[in-house]
């Protein structure tokens, strides 16, 4: 099959955004199909030298490229500019590629546009990494984003509660599919010694969606004495009040430092004993089922993942390997018990991660469903 992939490297060019494109073009790649790496989102790129939205997309188009060519995919990638300026692969090879293409696949806005070629392929799917806010978006019913939505096939979402009665998420007349963040286990497979760190990378607030709210911040905050209530230490790649949560007792490095590239984030989470990770506010409220593609990486690594629950439990195991929390005491008694027998719970967390979310598992149900 040949298969138009759109995703968001190069408009939040860090490691974590990046292997989540990444590993969907492996992964259906591995399957047998033939990929191209389109992004076309009509905003300006992220350039973190400058710390600002840049017209020149130099940065972001580097970032692509120097992902996607140790994969021998350095020649399978188009960025459309803000401008309408196609940067990698021309407009006339991405319209030709189109042209035969049998499967659009579109993670997390990678383009909100519906041009032409992209129009033309018989089956479209969107893929929505932010349940409860996207389709709160939706909700809202400005008529540009309902027709946007509406003229996909199938919709998936990273939400496994979404549509459910588990979930008060509106979905109104759309139906949403759930699916995994595929994960290329061959990728993360570490023999790296770890240090005695619970860690994350996390984002303090988002810019998108400010409409509406429902930050990690405001979840954080019921946690931020923690570190007071045990001797297990933890360190967190934040782009937050650093000052703050040193006075807490987190230890903090830069986000942007862990997670420049995608060996750097990778390189982080292989360092790291385990995971400790707390979800968006709007995630937990709406009791969505989200599951953090993040959190996927450290079980792959036979990193234990100690995470917020936001209803995943109802769909994926919790006990050995990863453990749900739902307030300082649960999570305060997940340490203690990864701490216990840490050679086991890391054995379960790289089982989880086989059983669930492996990319030829993922991708071929995905791939089912978007074609029936």
């Amino acid at each position: 099959m040949r298969i138009l992939f759109a995703g968001i490297i190069g408009r939040y060019p860090f490691g974590g955004v990046t292997w989540c494109s990444l590993m969907y073009l492996l992964g259906l790649r591995a399957l047998g199909h033939e990929v191209f790496y389109i992004e076309d989102t009509g905003e300006c790129v992220y350039d973190p030298i400058q710390n600002t939205r840049a017209t020149d997309p130099s940065y972001g188009t580097s970032c692509i490229n120097n992902a996607l060519t140790p994969f021998g995919l350095g020649d399978r990638w188009t960025l459309v500019n803000y401008d309408g300026t196609y940067h990698g692969c021309s407009a006339d090879q991405v319209r030709r590629y189109c042209a035969d293409a049998d499967l659009f696949l579109n993670l997390s806005g990678g383009s909100w546009f519906w041009r032409d070629e992209y129009a033309r392929i018989p089956r479209k799917a969107f893929i929505d990494s932010d349940p409860a806010f996207t389709q709160l978006a939706i909700a809202k019913a400005e008529p540009w984003y309902v027709e946007f939505f509406r003229a996909f096939d199938r919709l998936f979402t990273f939400g496994a509660n979404v549509g459910t009665p588990m979930s008060p998420i509106p979905i109104g007349a759309f139906t949403w599919h759930k699916t995994w963040q595929p994960i290329t286990l061959e990728d993360w497979r570490s023999n790296a010694t770890p240090r005695d760190r619970f860690t994350t990378v996390m984002t303090w607030k988002i810019e998108s969606f400010t409409d509406v709210g429902g930050n990690k911040d405001r979840e954080f905050m019921k946690y931020i004495d923690l570190p007071s209530r045990t001797r297990q230490p933890f360190e967190l790649a934040v782009n937050g009040p650093q000052e703050l949560l040193r006075e807490h007792g987190w230890e903090t490095v830069d986000a942007m430092a862990a997670s420049r590239t995608p060996w750097d984030y990778r390189d982080f989470i292989h360092r790291s004993k385990a995971e400790f990770g707390v979800a968006k506010h709007t995630y937990v409220a709406t009791c969505s089922g989200w599951f953090s593609d993040r959190t996927e990486c450290y079980l792959a690594s036979g990193r234990p993942a100690l995470v917020q629950d936001t209803g995943w439990t109802a769909h994926l195991p919790s006990g050995e390997g990863l453990i749900a929390f739902s307030d300082p005491e649960g999570a305060i008694a997940g340490i203690d018990r990864i701490n216990s027998d840490y050679a086991r719970h890391a054995r379960r967390a790289e089982e989880i991660a086989r059983e669930h979310f492996d990319a030829a598992r993922v991708l071929s149900r995905l791939i089912e469903e978007a074609c029936a």
